[in-house]
C-alpha cells in the first residue's frame, strides 16, 4: 500500500488572483486560492501541457487545503487591450485582486506523487504565478514535503507565514482559518460545494466539476523565538525605510 504524505506550500506575492468565474470584462478573485489554481501551480511546475488531462487527473485527485495566514487587501485594476490584428480598442475590463496577502496550501496524496512535484518545484519546467500570470510569488513555495502526514495535522502545524512587516503590526490572531476539502470517510453535511474541481486545463474547453469544503479554525501555530517567519529572505524588507 501507497504512503501518503502532504506537500505544504507559501502561496505569498506582491498580487495574487484566484478567480472561480470569469463573466464578460469582470475578472473577480476569490478570498483564498482556489484547488484549480494551485493545482495549475503544480502542473505548470511538472511541465504538464494544457491540454493533457490523462497527466493531470493524479494532481486533480489529490486532497487540497488552504490557510489564510495573511488575508491581504482587494483592489480593482482596469485594463486596456488591442485587436493583435486590427488594432480596434477592446472593452475596458475590471480585473481584481488580492494584494500583500499570504497562505498557506497543501495537497495530500501518494508520497511518490507528491515527491515528483516537490522536486518539480524546485526545477519548474515552467514558472509559477499566483492565479495569473502577472502574479509572480515573491520567494520559492515550497515549504515542505511531510511524510506520512494528515492534511488537517499539517495544517494545524505549519508556522504562522504571515510577512515580517504584518507581523510588527497586527497581534498574532488567535486562530486560522483553514478551508479544506473533506475527508473519504467525513460527512458532507455541514460542508460547502464548489465548483473548482479541475477535469481539463485546455484551453479550448475547459472544465471543473464539484468538490466539497469545510471551514475550521485552527489555533494559529507561532514559530519558537517570538513569531518572526522563518525565512530568510523578504524582498519588500528595504521600503520599510520609506516609511520611517
Amino acid at each position: 500500500m501507497s504512503r501518503t504524505s502532504v506537500l505544504a506550500l507559501r502561496l505569498a506575492g506582491p498580487l495574487q488572483s484566484w478567480g472561480a468565474s470569469s463573466r464578460f470584462t469582470r475578472r473577480t478573485t476569490e478570498s483564498a486560492p482556489t484547488k484549480s489554481g494551485v493545482i495549475g501551480l503544480l502542473a505548470a511546475a511538472a511541465g504538464i501541457e494544457r491540454g493533457d488531462d490523462t497527466r493531470l487527473a493524479p494532481l486533480a485527485a489529490l486532497r487540497f487545503a488552504v490557510r489564510m495566514d495573511q488575508p491581504g487587501t482587494r483592489i480593482r485594476d482596469f485594463h486596456t487591450a488591442h485587436h493583435g490584428v486590427t488594432g480596434a480598442s477592446m472593452p475596458l475590463s475590471e480585473r481584481f485582486y488580492l494584494a500583500d496577502a499570504v497562505f498557506v496550501a497543501a495537497v495530500e496524496g501518494d508520497h511518490a506523487l507528491l515527491t515528483g512535484l516537490r522536486d518539480a518545484l524546485r526545477t519548474p519546467v515552467y514558472p509559477p504565478y499566483l492565479g495569473r500570470r502577472s502574479c509572480p510569488p515573491s520567494e520559492p513555495v515550497d515549504l515542505g514535503l511531510y511524510e506520512e502526514a494528515r492534511l488537517e495535522d499539517v495544517m494545524a502545524s505549519v508556522p504562522w507565514q504571515a510577512s515580517p512587516w504584518y507581523r510588527r503590526r497586527h497581534q498574532a490572531p488567535q486562530t486560522l482559518t483553514v478551508l479544506r476539502e473533506t475527508a473519504a470517510d467525513e460527512s458532507t453535511a455541514t460542508a460547502d460545494v464548489l465548483r473548482d474541481q479541475p477535469v481539463s486545463f485546455d484551453a479550448a474547453h475547459r472544465r471543473h466539476t464539484l468538490r466539497t469544503v469545510v471551514t475550521d479554525p485552527v489555533s494559529t501555530p507561532i514559530p519558537s523565538g517570538g513569531g518572526s517567519p522563518q525565512r530568510a529572505h523578504d524582498p519588500f524588507a528595504a521600503l520599510d525605510v520609506l516609511e520611517n
